[in-house]
């Protein structure tokens, strides 16, 4: 092997080198969810009772939920059939006036047999940190089964936890009729993940809104 040979294998070999470490890098926070939730994920059969069931926003049309969050406030409702929850802690997006997620959930929950006593509705939960964050702070929840897609939920349960929560997860499977959008979903958590790692571990940071306690979760779990 002459010596311009054995220069441009070096040369490749690094090529090689640099890419493998740059994505093992570019990974980390994906497995760090990944990993950190798996413990925590189960079907709706098998996950432990937790006082609350929070529901994590997914979007609205012509104000009714769009079928993923309609997907989610179904598995939630089977959680309270199940016995599974007590009180379900919608989470959404109330930041204009003609946008109302929490209220949608409400009433779409309300309309599928869930008693309105045990629907308790976060109004500011602009992001999966932000509901995490303040179903912690604000609404003093300590345990909860977090309600999501299945290609959300690792991260969902990894924020709930880093916000403080003994979070277990139940997530909706939407294969069967958006696959399409379900696999962009996958794709998408892979680079979701950095900012869940700059939310959950380095920063910390306080939800949009804090505001004062609140205390209709207590108050629904009462008897």
């Amino acid at each position: 092997m002459g010596f311009a040979e054995r220069v441009r294998r070096i040369r490749w070999r690094r090529v090689v080198l640099v890419a493998v470490l740059l994505a093992a890098v570019g990974s980390t926070p994906w497995v760090w969810v990944v990993t950190s939730s798996a413990p925590y994920r189960y079907a709706a059969a098998d996950v432990p009772e937790a006082p609350v069931a929070l529901v994590l926003g997914a979007g609205l049309k012509n104000g009714r939920p769009t079928p993923f969050l309609a997907g989610r406030l179904d598995v939630a409702a089977d959680l309270y059939r199940r016995g599974k929850v007590k009180v379900l802690l919608v989470s959404g997006d109330n930041s204009r006036k003609e946008y109302d997620e929490p209220s949608a959930m409400r009433a779409y929950l309300v309309e599928h047999g869930v008693p309105d006593r045990v629907v308790v509705a976060d109004y500011a939960g602009l992001d999966t940190w932000d509901s995490c964050s303040r179903a912690r702070r604000i609404f003093g929840v300590e345990k909860a089964t977090v309600v999501t897609q299945e290609f959300h939920l690792p991260r969902a349960v990894a924020l709930c936890r880093q916000a403080g929560l003994e979070a277990f997860g139940v997530g909706h499977d939407t294969w069967g009729g958006h696959a399409s959008t379900t696999a962009y979903g996958y794709f998408r958590e892979v680079f979701a993940g950095y900012k869940a790692m700059w939310d959950g571990l380095v920063v910390r940071r306080d939800p949009t809104f804090l505001g004062p306690l609140e205390s209709g979760v207590t108050r629904a779990l009462q008897p």
